[in-house]
């Protein structure tokens, strides 16, 4: 404060000895001149002139003026400002390697106050800018002051906040395992896989708080897609791969990870595999018709995705609904990707189905299979007549020439059945799914015995 007032004091002095020597005085003079130049000019300017309190009036007068001209140039010279400096950098000076501490700010608030100028040549002239001495300090909490490091030392300035609470730590440090996670995955190539990532090393250390050290779960190496340049099949390798600490709910936890990062080998592969396209009717034709045959525009598809959904899938089923069709029609569908299947080669495709009146035909004596039987079990049938059945097929007639015999499969599913003698559903199926196949014996007995 007494920074402040003591310009003041300073300028009010000067003022006084200036109106003293350099305006009362000359003023007075002045006006003493010109009352001898007018005395032989008349009286009445004489006698005014001549008053001395008259001469005293005037010269305060000027002298009013001309304070008041000086003031309002001081007050733009001595006028105080302040200005924020928002989010300044908080460093502090302690062991690293011993310590961790927390409860210290990232960043605070400057306020600088003096003169325009001298506040526009602190923002210009480097700083230090803020920190904190903690050397010596011990495990603990402790309050600690912060420090601006400013030049100009015709500023003053408040810190916000300018004393802080904080707590330090042993650091301590413990070896975890280090596994994967693939960051948008989502945006790599579907006809791409990720068949393997190999980093360069297999753990590393934590280091912080003894607490927190027990809240991490695990620590991942973070594999992200969309830092892959040009990716295609084969062998590509990564290099400061982050590495993130996580507890038991996925969180984040904050402590030092060494080394920081990791170098790692992604093979990439590109599975994939033709197979042909099976369309499956849905629902049941119009009465008296039958579908006497289904085109496509394509036979095969290309499928990719992962190894073994492409290895076990031999067929691409597509289901067409032909409920109450009485007539031919194009169909139009687009195709769905089985599980683990990630791109098909084509989207889309168009499947000809052609309507025609129904007929039917018997087929005797095909034999009844087993399916799903438990591996300790036997079954026999208890007759003849419990082993073979007559299967009506109903289609277009032109299909049903075509039929091989060999192709139809009657059988009896055991998956639920255990040992004794059973009364057992036939079902009946067929290779040529333009037709319907049914048996006309709906059951049969069997008896299932332990091997």
């Amino acid at each position: 404060m007494k920074r402040i007032i003591k310009p003041f004091k300073i300028l009010f002095r000067h003022i006084g000895n200036f109106f003293d020597k350099l305006l009362i005085t000359p003023i007075t003079k002045v006006f003493l001149k010109i009352a001898e130049f007018f005395k032989d000019n008349g009286k009445i300017i004489e006698r005014f002139f001549g008053k001395k309190s008259t001469l005293i009036v005037l010269s305060l007068i000027l002298a009013f003026l001309v304070f008041v001209i000086i003031d309002r140039e001081s007050n733009v010279m001595i006028d105080q400002y302040a200005e924020i400096l928002y989010d300044q950098p908080v460093s502090a000076v302690y062991n690293e390697e011993l310590y961790v501490v927390e409860g210290l700010p990232k960043a605070v608030d400057i306020t600088l106050v003096g003169q325009k100028r001298h506040i526009f040549l602190a923002k210009q002239a480097p700083s230090k800018g803020v920190s904190v001495d903690l050397t010596g300090l011990k495990p603990g909490n402790h309050k600690v002051t912060l420090k601006y490091s400013q030049r100009l030392k015709s500023l003053d300035y408040k810190l916000d906040p300018s004393t802080i609470t904080v707590t330090i730590y042993e650091k301590v440090s413990e070896t975890k395992s280090l596994t994967v996670d693939i960051l948008h995955k989502d945006n790599l190539d579907s006809k791409l896989y990720i068949k393997d990532i190999e980093l360069d090393r297999s753990d590393v250390i934590v280091k912080g708080a003894a607490y927190k050290l027990k809240k991490v779960a695990t620590v991942k190496a973070l594999v992200d897609v969309d830092n892959f340049v040009n990716p295609k099949a084969g062998t590509m390798t990564l290099k400061d791969v982050p590495l993130v600490a996580y507890d038991t709910d996925g969180k984040i936890v904050d402590v030092e990870i060494v080394p920081k990062s990791v170098d790692a080998k992604v093979v990439i592969t590109s599975p994939h595999k033709e197979v042909p396209i099976k369309i499956v009717p849905k629902g049941n034709l119009a009465f008296g018709k039958s579908i006497n045959a289904i085109t496509t525009s394509i036979n095969t598809i290309t499928v990719y995705g992962e190894q073994s959904a492409v290895d076990k899938l031999e067929e691409l089923e597509v289901e067409i609904d032909v409920k109450d069709l009485d007539k031919n029609k194009d169909f139009n569908i687009t195709l769905k990707r089985p599980n683990g299947i990630t791109e098909l080669s084509q989207k889309t495709i168009t499947v000809k189905v052609e309507i025609d009146n129904s007929t039917t035909k018997e087929f005797k004596n095909i034999h009844i299979v087993t399916e799903n039987l438990n591996n300790n079990y036997a079954v026999q049938a208890l007759s003849a007549e419990d082993s073979i059945v007559t299967v009506v097929v109903k289609g277009s007639e032109s299909a049903i020439k075509l039929l091989d015999e060999s192709t139809i499969k009657a059988y009896i599913d055991l998956k639920n059945y255990g040992v004794g003698e059973h009364e057992v559903p036939v079902e009946v199926k067929g290779d040529d799914l333009k037709l319907t196949y049914t048996s006309k014996t709906k059951k049969v007995r069997v008896r299932i015995t332990q091997k």
